[in-house]
């Protein structure tokens, strides 16, 4: 028999899961996350491990979902120098590389950059030859200085051929160098999906060796299972995979979070709030998957175009902070974090938190201690908390009709049954783990987002190419392709292009390849 480990690392806890093939929690454990983030998943993975009383050797698979990715853009730490390739002078000379990018962070990635000519029309025509002799002189001089390389052609997601000319040029003559394209990141739009894919090649060395040190912590525990990573639109893929795109890793935890609150609920539409020990992050799943963003995202304080959850995240959680100045309460957004356990009142400690609120209030019965703060104040706090989460409710809602909330996260419990906007609040079993189990239950899927030029083919045509070569890419991601399904087939009609253009959006799951669950 085979059992599934689904591992989250968060910014205040770390949670763990052991599934059965048919999605039964066997055990479920939530440690404190340490300095030493590896750590902290050994120490969740023997503990679920014990709780379960099974043999290191019954895990086949275990997910991972991780924050490594995003604390190295957000902290500016541990990011690789990148050089850039922009392929389609001169037509894109006006605004270079890195353009709106925060100085701090600009400073850590860029190594060099050049625009060469070369790149497509929206019709996929080529715009001239690919200038190879440039890109080669560029790379003599700054390849001993940069580690990756960001490829960005104008209009690729119609036609690459440019950049995987670009990318077989590469790997050739520079193999020490790792690429990253722009049309197997992010979607049509030049600038956002040139930063997309320089964050992406910005964050390869981290996603290497977060790898290493998962498969060292689960190795260590004696697990040999095959390894994945949660990515942002709530499924998995395989290691290799992983490395490739780990950017695709960012805001996976609370999309995790939004999958794990479907399959508990057994719900397919409703609102999701994850609350956790530091923040809360509020969204919707739409057939238990959870609702994209259609804008532009900022990753880091970057304008980006790839795929990310619809969310809006709160600075509110279990360990956040209350004060009152001149008579006005905040809570948060700052947070004790994972030192709730030492600082706050219900535990012996001095700092007033969101968690002493809902004891104040009777919401919630945790800890050793009765918090020392003020009635008067307590109720304004905890008012002030439920006020931030019903704007969150109101702001990602679709319409004004209350619609039912799936809370999440073990902060969760510290939430009223009854919600402005919210016609009920559900709290389904192992509502506190459900990161992990969202990890833990997830497929694989692929994705498309092309312009597609409709003169001479059919629309089914078109669609089922889409569809192919979605299935393509979620089977490199490691799905099994029999068992892929079609999520979503959406086409937008660009009437402002000639050849009667048309935006397909294609995306499949599947269930993992030699996984008999």
């Amino acid at each position: 028999m085979k059992y599934r480990l689904g591992i989250d690392v968060g910014g205040t806890n770390t949670d763990a899961v052991i599934l059965t093939p048919d999605d039964r929690v066997v055990a479920k454990t939530k440690t404190p996350v340490t300095r030493d983030v590896v750590s902290s998943i050994r120490d969740a993975v023997r503990t679920v491990l014990k709780n379960s009383e099974l043999p290191s050797f019954a895990i086949s698979h275990a997910m991972l979902g991780t924050t490594q990715v995003t604390n190295a853009i957000i902290e500016r730490q541990r990011l690789n120098k990148v050089a850039m390739i922009r392929i389609g002078a001169p037509a894109t000379l006006a605004v270079p590389p890195l353009t709106g990018w925060p100085g701090s962070l600009k400073e850590v990635v860029q190594g060099a950059s050049i625009t060469v000519r070369g790149g497509h029309e929206f019709d996929g025509r080529p715009m001239g030859p690919l200038a190879d002799d440039d890109i080669r002189r560029f790379l003599d001089e700054h390849a001993k200085s940069c580690s990756s390389v960001a490829v960005t052609a104008v209009f690729s997601p119609v036609n690459a051929d440019h950049e995987l000319a670009t990318r077989d040029l590469i790997v050739e003559e520079y193999p020490h160098l790792v690429v990253s394209l722009s049309h197997e990141v992010g979607s049509v739009g030049l600038l956002e999906r040139e930063n997309a894919t320089v964050l992406n090649a910005a964050v390869n060395e981290v996603a290497s060796l977060a790898a290493t040190a998962f498969e060292d912590a689960l190795r260590e525990v004696g697990i040999d299972a095959a390894l994945f990573f949660a990515q942002n639109d709530g499924t998995l893929m395989a290691m290799d995979y992983a490395l490739r795109y780990p950017i695709l890793t960012v805001a996976c935890g609370p999309t995790n979070s939004m999958r794990g609150a479907a399959f508990l609920s057994r719900l397919d539409d409703a609102v999701i709030i994850d609350v956790g020990g530091t923040s809360s992050d509020i969204g919707m799943i739409r057939g238990g998957f959870p609702r994209q963003s259609s804008l532009a995202v900022e990753v880091g304080g970057v304008r980006t175009n790839f795929r990310m959850p619809d969310l809006i995240a709160l600075g509110l959680g279990g360990g956040s902070r209350v004060r009152e100045v001149d008579g006005q309460v905040t809570v948060g957004p700052d947070s004790v974090g994972y030192r709730i356990i030492q600082q706050a009142h219900v535990f012996g400690g001095d700092v007033l938190t969101f968690t002493d609120v809902a004891v104040n209030e009777g919401k919630a019965s945790i800890g050793h201690q009765s918090p020392r703060a003020a009635k008067k104040l307590s109720q304004k706090a905890y008012r002030e908390a439920l006020r931030l989460i019903e704007e969150g409710i109101d702001r990602i809602k679709t319409s004004a009709e209350p619609v039912p909330l799936i809370a999440v996260g073990g902060g969760s419990a510290l939430l009223p049954e009854h919600l402005e906007g919210v016609s009920e609040v559900i709290r389904p079993e192992h509502f506190d783990v459900a990161n992990a189990i969202g990890a833990a239950i997830a497929q694989v899927s692929g994705r498309v987002d092309r312009i597609y030029a409709m003169t001479g083919r059919s629309r089914d045509q078109v669609i089922g190419e889409a569809i192919a070569t979605a299935k393509a890419d979620a089977v490199r991601a490691g799905a099994n392709h029999d068992t892929l399904e079609i999520i979503e087939v959406e086409e937008i009609p660009l009437a402002y292009l000639p050849s009667n253009a048309s935006r397909v959006r294609v995306t499949v799951a599947g269930q993992l390849a030699g996984d008999e669950s």
